[in-house]
């Protein structure tokens, strides 16, 4: 299972578009669209989980095509990890 990165998408895009749209290459797991914890608005990216080939099928195929008037990246997502800036505001709190 890999999960995949999709960036640059257009506002209106939702999960069920997302993942209609990479369906075509296999079955997707799961899709959401990241939307802003404050305002409920898309931030314009999402994440996709499709099997291993069948994500590199989707990946190689969608990589800079076009969605609307948007060119979207589609690349393997990297696993979430602290970001320095967090590592140094947890370590003001640690006795």
């Amino acid at each position: 299972m890999k999960s995949i990165f999709v960036g640059n998408l257009p506002w209106s895009v939702t999960d069920a578009d997302l993942e209609a749209k990479f369906s075509e290459f296999g079955a997707v797991q799961s899709a959401r669209i990241i939307n802003d914890k404050f305002s409920g608005k898309s931030r314009g990216f999402g994440f996709l989980d499709m099997e291993d080939a069948d994500a590199e099928k989707a990946i190689a195929a969608m990589s800079g095509q076009k969605w609307g008037e948007r060119e979207i990246t589609c690349n393997e997502a990297k696993p979430k990890t602290d970001s320095p800036r967090r590592q140094r505001q947890n370590a003001d709190f640690a006795f």
